[in-house]
């Protein structure tokens, strides 16, 4: 048995063989060509057909996994239209090289020129780049798409998987996937959470053409993947399979039952989600509501900003599917990890406390008020709450106030029917913790965003890999804040929420009970796994 460890990033237990998938791989050489006008006919037709085969990855991707995760396929599209990325190429053919060299010129270097950048989010960049060109490489090269073919479910191992290769994978027969490469916060580590595949990355394996075919268990839950397993070991991992399906099973039962401990003490437990398809999600998992609808993904993957009319449709959607169930919406949070080409951001040398989300909207008001105006309108059809992100100030949150008052005066003077929304801050910055008995008195609800709070809280880059061993999410600092800021939110008798990824941490389930937390909002699949964790209480 060969026993290797990794990163989780989807737990639970695959087994079966594996299935080693390798790339196709090809040449590139500085081939002249005879007729540099043709090359460069040829080079954009490429272009265009790659352009189409990722208008179908989006369409696969958004039946198979939402929205969210879709977006990749419109960044890579507006990648293929970056003016300076197609001029480089065909500099190239116009040097005298052929289409194919151009590709492969253009995309090493804007790979390598992104991957330079300080920036996390810009680093991720490269690999895209690298993504489109090999992409456009293949269709030149007339290569075949690259697929996954099994005839059985099988482990999918590989030094890393694209999330275009990723979407593609038919959950019907792949069990899990091992990658030498990746990292916890990836598009394949997302995409794979989305689909509910077992995986490890960052898996020290060679892999040899004799791996291929091998049974092996992926253990999502201790970070292993073993390769041709003894048999004593080999059935404790199926007992621990059986286990954890029975576990999913137990939950799907608590569909319909109250959030409620033994002793009676009730909590909500409501859905993050980033598109009108994640409400489907949510209610599909039973959830109370919407705690957190992440409103930039709207602007995300296009070239000009929503108007108020496309965000008021899909609002409305999602208030219109929740049944009466209450959806927070958060405003605008672009900026930090997040980027917009058409927004004109200049670039920071330290994004995450920079110019992004409330910042944003109370210096460029137009884009502001066009949401609230969006909101407002949508809050007719159902019960809206919402709610602005990163606060550090009473005198934000009165701006913000004046600002809602003008939208509801111009609505009202258009004889536009709007309802009556809660308004709430996030608590994600310490300043806004250590201030939240003064926030209080301004708002009608707080919802603690524990992610950005561990990061500012701890000084702590929560994109950079190499620190995720100092990530301490319990550490007691974060927790005085949280605590603090839930007894004075009920001294001004405003509700308050946990709505980062801390809320669906169980270890911590109790004493959010014990504090007074009135909501957590978790991610879909998660709602009923915190719903048995609160029911488990005494």
């Amino acid at each position: 048995m060969e026993k290797y460890s990794g990163k989780s990033v989807m737990k639970g237990i695959a087994i079966g063989r594996v299935h080693l998938y390798k790339k196709l791989e090809y040449q590139v050489t500085e081939e002249r060509a005879a007729d540099p006008a043709a090359e460069r006919e040829r080079f954009l037709a490429a272009v265009e057909r790659a352009k189409e085969q990722l208008t179908k990855l989006y369409d696969d991707a958004m039946t198979n996994v939402g929205e969210d995760h879709a977006a990749i396929f419109d960044v890579h599209k507006m990648l293929l239209e970056d003016e300076d990325y197609l001029d480089t190429a065909a500099g190239e053919i116009e040097n005298g090289y052929n289409a194919v060299y151009a590709a492969d010129y253009a995309g090493t270097q804007f790979s390598e020129m992104f991957a330079a950048m300080d920036d996390e989010y810009m680093r991720g960049r490269a690999a895209d780049f690298k993504d489109i060109s090999r992409r456009v490489i293949r269709i030149l090269l007339d290569m075949p798409e690259e697929e996954i073919h099994s005839e059985e479910p099988v482990v999918l191992v590989a030094e890393d998987l694209t999330p275009s290769e990723t979407v593609k994978l038919d959950k019907k027969k792949i069990l899990g996937f091992v990658t030498v490469k990746g990292s916890a916060s990836s598009h394949t580590a997302i995409l794979a959470r989305s689909m509910n595949l077992p995986a490890l990355v960052n898996v020290d394996i060679p892999l040899a053409d004799e791996l291929h075919g091998k049974p092996c268990v992926v253990d999502g839950f201790e970070g292993e993947f073993l390769v041709e397993p003894e048999e004593e070991i080999l059935s404790e991992k199926v007992v621990r399979k059986n286990q954890w399906i029975a576990d999913l099973e137990a939950l799907e039962k608590l569909k319909g039952q109250d959030n409620v401990t033994k002793s009676g003490k009730r909590i909500d437990i409501f859905a993050n989600i980033g598109n009108v398809e994640d409400a489907e999600a949510a209610c599909a998992a039973d959830a109370g509501g919407i705690g957190l609808f992440r409103s930039e993904f709207l602007y995300l993957g296009r070239d000009t900003f929503p108007s108020e009319e496309e965000q008021y449709v899909s609002y409305r959607a999602v208030l219109e599917k929740m049944n009466g169930k209450k959806v927070v919406i958060r405003t605008l949070d672009i900026g930090a990890d997040k980027k917009v080409d058409y927004f004109g951001l200049e670039p920071e040398e330290n994004p995450a406390l920079g110019y992004r989300a409330i910042r944003i909207c109370l210096d460029r008001e137009e884009i502001f008020i066009t949401q609230l105006r969006a909101l407002y309108r949508a809050s007719a059809h159902g019960k809206l709450a919402i709610m602005f992100p990163m606060i550090i100030s009473v005198e934000e949150v009165e701006r913000i106030k004046q600002i809602v008052e003008l939208v509801k005066t111009e609505l009202a003077e258009e004889g536009k029917p709007v309802g009556e929304p809660e308004l709430g801050i996030m608590i994600e910055t310490p300043a806004a913790a250590l201030i939240s008995d003064e926030l209080a008195k301004e708002v009608d609800f707080f919802s603690i965003g524990t992610n950005d709070l561990t990061q500012y809280t701890l000084a702590v880059d929560r994109q950079n890999q190499k620190l995720e061993g100092i990530c301490d999410i319990h550490h007691e600092a974060l927790l005085r804040l949280i605590e603090m800021t839930v007894k004075n939110a009920h001294k001004e008798g405003i509700w308050v929420g946990i709505c980062g990824e801390l809320g669906a941490d169980t270890e911590l389930t109790e004493w959010f009970l014990k504090i007074g937390v009135d909501e957590l909002s978790v991610a879909a699949s998660a709602v009923l796994r915190v719903r048995g964790a609160v029911r488990a209480l005494p």
